[in-house]
């Protein structure tokens, strides 16, 4: 296993973290008088995008980005050293054209799209002409377990009518989008997780498919928007959408019907280490902060740094944050060396284990600052909320864990005969 980053890499890695320091991260208080105290556009973003652009610092996160496209091709490996840097922001992403669910939308139509089906829907993404969803999650269902999706997609002749309720969607409710690539159930309701025995598991796989949907098709209803403990998603803002019989062309499906499940795994991996990597970004802001506040407040005579509580927090975090990196590259690498299948342990490994990093850095750091670290003022109960809700998005902690469990070697004897047990009871 090798994580050191090649000369390309180093790089590249380089040239975001300048255009971070001088472009982006003075511009926070800015994007945040705008956006988030006055709902507008942040009205330097396209400014932003076409510097960022200009510098090659584009669509990085598409490591099939093919020749001709616009943007930089970097590996998952290469790319998760930038994506850390992003995180550090919660807007940053849009500025390089690398914010979700657009990137994990637009590795899954280059993987899993027909050239007709990328003109259309692929290409306005890689030039940021437009925003998209990603409609999987369900109200009405306990959607850890995917196969019980039960919004439908029922052909009719040429066509696919939807029908169903979706929330959660992420992007959904930002103004500027235009498309949703769904997950349903190809056929009627009777053939739905819902509705459907529970000895056919293996069938249940392949009952699903994926179609693009365009945000204004008649039928298509943005119900609202919806919060996380309180907090606005402002970059993706999270919408429950009405699919009433909609009518979709059967030719805007991906792949093959029943593939559902199996392209939701294309855009999930990567995915899943691009949420790690900003959250290990962020979680490195936590720190920082923390050893900021600690250094300049003080109480009972003595800054609060020198005291026994806060070292041992501050240094936790750092150990905390250092293991999942290492394991969180190692999943990257693996991801570029064996795809998806090759990094499907990995994969939950970081997915279970950042989140909870990230949720214990912020708990401790909201502790050090106090009430300020629960209010608009400071970027820590945004973390704190984050690292909650990836918890449970892209699958709950404990789907991932019985995954990895599953993965453990069975034994190969029992306690008694081992021999790494030195006293037997039948010998």
């Amino acid at each position: 296993m090798d994580f050191e980053l090649s000369e390309n890499g180093s790089a590249w890695r380089e040239r975001v973290q300048a255009f971070f320091d001088t472009q982006v991260l003075p511009r926070n208080r800015e994007w945040h008088e705008h956006v988030v105290k006055r709902d507008q556009p942040a009205p330097f973003m396209q400014e932003l995008q076409r510097k960022a652009r200009a510098q090659g610092l584009w669509n990085l996160g598409l490591p099939e980005l093919a020749k001709g496209e616009p943007g930089t091709r970097l590996s998952n490996l290469e790319y998760a050293g930038c994506c850390e840097i992003l995180g550090r922001v919660a807007w940053a992403p849009e500025a390089f054209n690398c914010q979700a669910p657009d990137v994990p939308n637009m590795i899954t139509l280059q993987n899993c799209a027909n050239p007709e089906q990328k003109k259309r829907w692929l290409a306005p993404l890689l030039e940021a002409q437009t925003r998209s969803c990603f409609a999987m999650t369900e109200p009405g269902v306990a959607s850890s377990d995917a196969t019980n999706i039960a919004t439908t997609i029922e052909r009719q002749g040429g066509d696919y009518v939807v029908n169903g309720l979706k929330w959660f969607s992420t992007g959904a409710a930002h103004p500027r989008c235009t498309q949703i690539m769904l997950m349903g159930v190809t056929g009627s309701a009777k053939d739905s997780g819902k509705d459907a025995g529970m000895n056919d598991r293996r069938d249940r796989t392949r009952r699903h498919s994926i179609v693009m949907i365009p945000m204004n098709a008649p039928g298509v209803r943005l119900v609202r928007e919806v919060r996380w403990m309180g907090n606005r998603d402002h970059v993706a803002p999270i919408g429950e959408i009405e699919f009433r019989n909609v009518r979709v062309p059967v030719d805007d499906r991906l792949g093959e019907e029943g593939d559902g499940f199996k392209i939701a795994q294309v855009r999930l991996g990567p995915a899943r280490v691009h949420h790690c990597m900003r959250q290990i970004g962020l979680a490195g802001v936590m720190i920082e902060l923390m050893m900021a506040r600690a250094v300049e407040r003080k109480a009972f005579g003595r800054a609060i740094i020198e005291y026994d509580t806060l070292q041992r927090w501050i240094a936790e975090s750092r150990v905390e944050l250092e293991q999942a990196k290492l394991l969180t590259l190692k999943c990257a690498w693996l991801l570029d060396k064996h795809g998806h299948h090759g990094a499907w342990r990995e994969v939950s490994l970081v997915k279970v284990a950042v989140p909870n990093m990230l949720q214990r850095v912020a708990d401790r750091a909201i502790q050090v600052f106090g009430a300020m670290g629960g209010t608009d003022d400071a970027p820590i109960h945004y973390a704190l909320s984050y690292a909650r809700l990836m918890r449970i998005g892209d699958g709950p902690d404990e789907v991932h864990l019985r995954q990895i469990f599953r993965m453990e070697t069975p034994p190969q004897w029992t306690v008694d005969a081992s021999p790494y047990i030195t006293y037997s009871r039948h010998h």
